[in-house]
Parts: structure tokens; sequence; C-alpha cells
């Protein structure tokens, strides 16, 4: 009973500690930012294409800044329960074309018609949000160089136009951002989910210059001043118009109609003003000379240009283009990704210079998944280990267990950090969770020998030694600390993960969770 009694007031005693109070609110602040979800129902709705009839129904785009578990969740369609992604697919393709879908999300009900593309793309409720990297949830990573030298004011300038351009032409969950290595090279970092390498590097590995000629006259360029409207997503004016049989498979055409501001259509005007008119076999009119179609400097089509625009300023232009593939289906695959690629480089123009893709990497969804099961299995086997070799050393329970309630509140604060700044979890980051908790493990086993050295107990011995135990582990601080900085450029950036979580998670576990750590043990060793 006397055993039990003081069980009761040490805990009491630890749980009044400063230390160990400022301990538990940054738990409690970590919990809140990373807000876990235990009973999250439907799916969460993660785009909704402009102009769709998701958006005439009134679903409100989800802002890129927006928390995982904030995100609107589709919970019923037409009063069938929503669980998985799996159940929406099922419940959408059981409607008919232009029947009524009625959507419940968590935040109202919306009517609108089944079309061909309803405009919603969806995902898995997140049960967090904590944000993972691309090595954890799938997607492709491409690192860009520009060909010659840039300052900063150039990279900012061309992130906005490849972001405009990738966003234009329909990919989400993209995440751009500058870096440089040691010798001061300027890279951009491109990270999404749900492209193929073949279009990320389509899209940003080349400038994406188009330009429209007459001989060797530009009469007008991609890009709003030249470009005042393209259509898109429009049958009547945009589409796939035709399709023929060749030798090497098939090929199909398509057109889409753009609209010229009043200079270009003026600047083209005044080149066709010196054509003269020819007349084909079967006899149409058309001018001496047709309107040439460059991408980056190569030719990729050649318009016929009718003898009635000669001097005239058309400010309406088809544009039309080929695709190929060994099958139809194929060839019409083709033509319409060129066609939207056409249409995104026109609205968005080109970027500001080229540009050379360093290197590439798609990871699938499934091995990212995979990662993230390896990763959590690593993680939990170095705890048992740590535990088992503390044990150990020292074969109380009394010390093994608060240093291992320690290295996971540490763990559990980084997380909030992450959760709290947006900042995505990849495999570098965990790797540096993991480093940065045996170190503070190490630190730890420092203050725990510093405090059994010696018989005394006195207060003005343990404040000495605890004295002599952060003089060690603040010189281990500032030494990792300093380490760390080269990490940040190094590789590109790409381990800049590594870094960021290794300093975050020694400055949380010197400033917090040692000294907390430190009360704890003060009072557990007394007798």
């Amino acid at each position: 009973m006397k055993k039990e009694k003081i069980k009761k007031m040490k805990l009491n005693k630890i749980f009044k500690k400063p230390r160990v109070l400022i301990l538990l609110f940054f738990l409690l602040m970590s919990f809140l930012a990373i807000n876990p979800q235990f009973s999250s129902t439907g799916v969460a709705i993660k785009s909704v294409e402009t102009n769709s009839s998701a958006e005439f129904a009134g679903i409100i785009p989800p802002d890129p800044n927006d928390s995982p578990t904030t995100l609107e969740r589709i919970i019923k369609i037409n009063n069938q329960e929503i669980s998985t992604i799996e159940d929406y697919s099922t419940e959408i393709e059981k409607i008919q074309l232009n029947e009524k879908i009625t959507i419940t999300t968590n935040q109202g009900t919306y009517s609108l018609l089944k079309t061909d593309n309803i405009g919603l793309e969806v995902q898995t409720a997140s049960t967090s949000n904590i944000r993972k990297g691309l090595e954890l949830q799938g997607g492709t990573r491409v690192i860009v160089k520009p060909t010659e030298d840039v300052n900063e004011k150039d990279i900012d300038e061309l992130i906005q136009v490849m972001e405009f351009r990738l966003n234009t032409y329909g990919l989400q969950d993209i995440d751009l951002r500058k870096a440089n290595d040691l010798l001061g090279n300027n890279y951009i970092i491109v990270e999404m989910a749900g492209a193929t390498k073949q279009e990320v590097a389509d899209l940003i590995g080349s400038q994406g210059l188009f330009e429209a000629k007459i001989k060797d006259e530009v009469v007008f360029t991609g890009g709003r001043e030249d470009i005042s409207s393209v259509c898109r997503n429009d049958g009547t004016c945009a589409g796939i118009r035709s399709c023929s049989e060749i030798s090497e498979g098939y090929i199909c055409r398509f057109e889409f109609r753009i609209t010229l501001t009043q200079k270009a259509a003026k600047s083209q005007a005044q080149e066709t003003e010196k054509l003269t008119i020819n007349y084909s076999s079967s006899g149409e009119e058309y001018l001496s000379e047709t309107l040439d179609l460059y991408l980056d400097g190569e030719i990729i089509d050649s318009l016929n240009i009718a003898a009635d625009l000669k001097g005239v300023e058309a400010t309406n232009i088809l544009i039309s283009g080929p695709g190929f593939g060994e099958t139809e289906n194929e060839a019409i695959q083709a033509a319409q990704k060129q066609m939207e690629k056409l249409q995104t480089l026109l609205i968005t123009g080109s970027f500001p210079f080229k540009l050379e893709i360093v290197k590439s990497d798609a990871i699938s969804p499934v091995l990212g998944q995979e990662f993230l099961r390896n990763a959590i299995i690593a993680g939990l086997f170095a705890v048992v280990a740590v535990a088992l070799v503390v044990f150990i050393r020292y074969k109380k329970f009394k010390i093994v267990l608060p240093m291992i309630i320690t290295a996971l509140s540490e763990i559990f604060i980084i997380l909030g950090f992450a959760a709290l700044f947006k900042y995505n979890l990849d495999l570098a980051a965990i790797a540096g969770i993991i480093a940065a908790v045996g170190t503070g493990v190490d630190d730890q086993i420092v203050i725990v020998d510093e405090a059994l050295t010696g018989e005394s107990e006195q207060i003005y011995q343990w404040k000495e030694k605890i004295k002599r135990a952060f003089f060690i582990i603040m010189a281990a601080y500032a030494t990792t600390f300093v380490a760390m900085l080269p990490l940040w450029f190094a590789g590109a950036g790409l381990i800049r993960g590594f870094a960021i979580t290794i300093v975050v998670g020694i400055t949380i576990g010197v400033f917090l969770t040692r000294p907390a750590f430190a009360g704890i043990i003060e009072e557990l060793i007394k007798e």
C-alpha cells in the first residue's frame, strides 16, 4: 500500500512539472494539427473540372491549400451509401446518360445530369492531415534545368507559366518548387499524381514555342498576346473530324477554332495581302502560300488559306493536325492528346527559355503503398530494437518506458509539425524522423547515465548532473545542425526532407522532449 502511494505521489509530481506540462501542450497541439479521423466515411472530392456538370450543379473545387480532412466528401449517390472509390464508380456507371444524379456530401446535396464526364475526380477520404509525398502515394517526378543562366526572378516566372500550363492541361495535385545544388545550378522539381512520365515530359520538357508562319514570316504565336480564346471541350468547334487508313496504320485529324487578337489578325492580313490566288484541280481558290504551324521549330501541319482571306483581318482561325496509331482507336487517342497539348500551349504560351529534363521518375500507387507499409514496419522495428537495447543496458522498466514514450512523443510532434505546415512526408523525411529519434535516445542515455552517477541525490548535485548532460546534448545538437546544412542543397534538394526532419526532430528533442524526460527521470530514480 505504501509503494502504491509513493508511485501515485511521483506521478503527481511528474505531471506538475512545467517541462512535462509544456510537452503535453505540444502533444495536444500536434493532435489537433494531425486531426486523426477514426470514422471517416465517403470519398473525398479531389477536383472539379471547369464548365462541367458538377461545377454547374454548384460543387466548389477544393482549394489546393485545404487540409486533407477538410475536403468535401461524397457520402451518397441517389441515396446509395458510398464508402469507397469502387462504390462511387459502380453507382456512377449504373446511371444512364442524361439521367439525373443526386449527390449528397457532408456539406450539402447537389442535382446534376449524367454526361460523358460529369467533371468529378475523387480519392479515398483522408484519415489525417498528414500529407504523403511522391514515394508514398505514387506519381511522377521530373527535374528540369534551364539551358541558360537565369536569375531568381526568371525561375519564379517560369514556375508560374509551368503551373498554368499543367493546370490548363487538366493535371491535378501539382507540386512545383525550385531547387539548386552545391555548384549553384538552378532546377525546378515537378511532382504530381495521376500523370504519366510521357505526358509530363511532353508538357514541360520543351519550351512549347508555337509559331504560325506564312513563308518565313511569323504571323502569330501562342499566348495571350496573339490568342484571345481557344475552343476546348466543345464538340461544335473542337474535336476529331476524320480518320483514314494508311500503310503504317491509321491517321486521324483534329480541328479546333481559335480567336486571334486584333494585332495578330492585322499581322496575318498584311502577309496574305502579298500572296496571289491559285486554283486547285477541283476549282477551289486558295492563296499561293500555306499557313505553316511550328512547335519548337518543327513543322506540325500546313493549312491552305482560302482566297477570300486575302488581306482580311480575320480573327476566327481553324487549327488542325494529325494523330497516328497502329489501330484507329490508337490514332484517335494520339490525335486527342496532340490537340489537347496544342490547345494548352496556345492558351499558356511558351516558356521564357528552353529547358532540359535532368531526371524523370514514375512510381505507381501500388508501389507507393508498399513503400509506406515498409516504412511503418521499419519504424516499429527501430522502436522495439531501441527498447530492447536500453533494457539490456539498464534492466529497469522505469527507465525504458519513459524513453520509449518520449521517443514516440517526439515522432508525434514531428508529424504534427508536418501536418501544420503542409509538408509532404517522403521516404527521405521518414528516414530523417528515424535518425532524429535515434539521436534523441542517445541524448536520453546521456541524461540517465549522468543521473545515475554518484550516490547522493541532493538537489544541487542533480542540477549539476543535468547541466553536464545538456552541455553534451547541446554540443551534439549544434554539430548535427551544421552537418545538415549542406544536405539542404545536395542532389537538387531531393534529400532536403531528410535534412529538414533531422533539424526539426533534434530541435523538438532538445527544447521539448529532453527537458521533459530529465524531469521524469529526476522523480523516478529517487528512492
